[in-house]
């Protein structure tokens, strides 16, 4: 049976990689992006199945009037795939005002604005799927990237309440936290504060951003399969960590964090009220 999917940031990245394998395998694709030179060449190869439509997340009003428009039009979207975002790289104090603004507006406020647009239709429809691409740094964080981190999590927040709310509705939500990928993200798309001479210890981002000095060794066509495929489990896997590296520093750190929250039982009984009866 054909699915419908609607995506979010398929020009480029994980988005891209899953519409041409979502494409091929015949289903259809609702894909946004902010402009259509990336994608010609789908667009020819699929006029039948491959809907382009012009989207930039941050504009609220616009999210709402693309998700509308695509149910309106198909009658049902099986998935939905929150995908755009970027990396922003830099110092809480090298970073401007209008790029926190940005990131938090794309990365953030785009996604939950997205799932927000989809979940009434889904409803009336009686069931969907949401995939939220996040990151192992929803979980995990690094020096230089705390605006990144801020952004995905809150989305990994907002998706554990949200998942908790409908599937009463039968709609699956899951979170998709991938590892270092051989994508734009990383070899393109990141953005770089303007870097001061104070922070030069944690800049060590910037050999992870050059190409030459070694690629990420996770496969992007290996992370798009696994991702799609979790579509057809039941019920929906609320988080997938893609990368061995990824999973392991996930792990570390939630140890790491739960030792921390075991010594502090004392604190926190001390505070509890006593009532005496």
């Amino acid at each position: 049976m054909m699915r419908t999917w609607l995506f979010t940031g398929i020009s480029s990245g994980f988005g891209n990689e899953m519409t041409k394998q979502i494409l091929a395998k015949g289903d259809r694709v609702i894909g946004t992006v902010r402009n259509t030179k990336k994608v010609k060449e789908l667009i020819e190869k699929y006029p039948d199945t491959f809907d382009c439509q012009i989207l930039d997340v941050t504009d609220v009003a616009a999210v709402h009037g693309t998700v509308s428009d695509a149910f309106d039009k198909y009658g049902r979207i099986d998935v939905v795939v929150s995908n755009a975002g970027y990396g922003l790289f830099g110092c809480a104090e090298e970073l401007l005002d209008v790029e926190v603004d940005h990131i938090i507006a794309t990365n953030l406020t785009g996604s939950i604005q997205l799932i927000r647009s989809a979940l009434p239709y889904m409803r009336l429809q009686g069931g969907g799927r949401i995939i939220q691409i996040s990151s192992y740094g929803g979980q995990v964080a690094y020096p230089a990237n705390s605006m990144y981190h801020a952004t995905k999590f809150g989305i990994e927040g907002f998706c554990e309440a949200v998942v908790q709310e409908v599937a009463q509705f039968n709609i699956g939500v899951t979170i998709v936290e991938p590892g270092g990928a051989r994508t734009e993200f990383r070899y393109g798309s990141a953005k770089v504060a303007n870097l001061m001479p104070e922070y030069e210890s944690c800049h060590g981002f910037l050999n992870m951003l050059d190409a030459s000095k070694g690629l990420a060794p996770g496969d992007p066509a290996k992370m798009a399969q696994r991702i799609i495929e979790s579509v057809d489990k039941n019920p929906a896997p609320l988080r997938m960590v893609l990368g061995s590296q990824a999973l392991k520093a996930t792990i570390e750190r939630l140890e790491e964090r739960v030792a921390d929250y075991k010594t502090q039982k004392e604190l926190a009984a001390f505070t509890d009220s006593r009532i005496n009866v």
